[in-house]
């Protein structure tokens, strides 16, 4: 018989322009989209860490992030 001790997922996620225009406006709706799932993962109880978060020359920005996978619990993953 085996057990999940501990687990999680790690996640390299783009968010990107909606026409692949680099404006002002898109800019705040990439930063919108990503502080809303920042906001997701805590309302969620989701434990997580951002390993990375590198804003792109066009205003995308790129994301690493480890969390919780369903509701495993997340050992030393975390630390």
């Amino acid at each position: 018989m085996k057990r999940i001790k501990s687990a999680c997922i790690c996640q390299t996620i783009h968010f990107m322009h909606k026409d692949g225009l680099s404006t002002e406006f898109n800019r705040r709706q990439v930063q919108s989209e990503l502080e809303n799932y920042k906001k997701s993962l805590i309302k969620a109880g989701t434990k997580h860490k951002i390993v990375e978060e590198n804003v792109q020359e066009d205003g995308s920005v790129i994301v690493k992030v480890i969390k919780q996978y369903n509701t495993s619990p997340v050992g030393d993953y975390l630390d």
